[in-house]
């Protein structure tokens, strides 16, 4: 069943399986490709292979209280964030953060996530159950995403941050193609996306500010009506709002996806 963790700590579990009467696992999942092929393609040789196989497994192949992969998606979200996050600000060096905060969410949104998991064909080694299989469970977009997600904790976890990284900037590299122009303002983009919905503009208020008066922190909340609220930081009310703006076209663009 691989490794959980609790907190900080990472413990090891027996490699066994559930089973049920019958001899199944889980209930009658669909196993897909071997997860062995799948490391060749990802270009690691794991030294624990069922790392790997957790993270292809879905909620809907396991029993009951069974593992599956989405603790390891959690965990390779923030890898992944980390990783593009610190790409940004080597390959864009005068970009500000409102400039980079789009950049950063299109690049790690559920649906580039699923682009990058369909040119490595993961849709083909999942463990799903058969009633998921039927409903086109290999080529959801939501699937895809998170299965991607959890590949990417299963590099971190047996291989390092090093290796999720090389994996991350290799496969991520037609991306960071699309978003290297400059982006549009992210305040104007969120505009045009309300009103094209028929909704009022956007409204703006500064809920907080630390730090001191020479490095102030403002904490910025957007409105936009039926489109919802999104809140971010940054370093002048001018920053925290297009990270805010920003942040809630990610929102109304992952909604769309789903």
């Amino acid at each position: 069943m691989g490794p959980y963790w609790t907190g900080c700590q990472l413990t090891r579990q027996p490699k066994t399986k559930t089973r049920r009467a019958g001899g199944k696992t889980g209930r009658g999942a669909g196993q897909g490709q071997s997860p062995a092929a799948l490391a060749q393609v990802l270009g690691h040789e794991f030294t624990d292979p069922t790392l790997l196989e957790r993270a292809l497994t879905h909620a809907s192949a396991t029993a009951p209280g069974g593992v599956d992969n989405e603790r390891m998606e959690f965990l390779g979200d923030r890898v992944l964030g980390l990783v593009i996050a610190d790409a940004l600000i080597e390959r864009f060096p005068s970009a500000t953060e409102g400039e980079m905060a789009p950049r950063l969410n299109k690049l790690v949104r559920r649906e580039t996530c699923a682009q990058v998991a369909r040119g490595l064909e993961i849709g083909a080694f999942l463990r799903l159950a058969p009633s998921e299989e039927r409903q086109g469970g290999r080529d959801k977009t939501a699937i895809l995403a998170n299965a991607m997600e959890a590949v990417i904790a299963a590099l971190y976890l047996d291989g390092g941050l090093e290796v999720a990284r090389q994996f991350i900037l290799k496969n991520w590299s037609g991306p960071f193609d699309a978003v290297a122009q400059v982006p549009r303002d992210s305040k104007t983009v969120l505009q045009e996306l309300l009103h094209a919905r028929g909704l009022s503009h956007p409204a703006y208020r500064t809920i907080a500010r630390a730090g001191s008066d020479h490095a102030p922190v403002f904490t910025v909340e957007v409105d936009g009506g039926e489109a919802g609220i999104a809140r971010a930081d940054g370093a002048s009310k001018r920053a925290a709002e297009q990270a805010a703006a920003a942040a809630l076209i990610a929102d109304l663009e992952n909604t769309n996806d789903n």
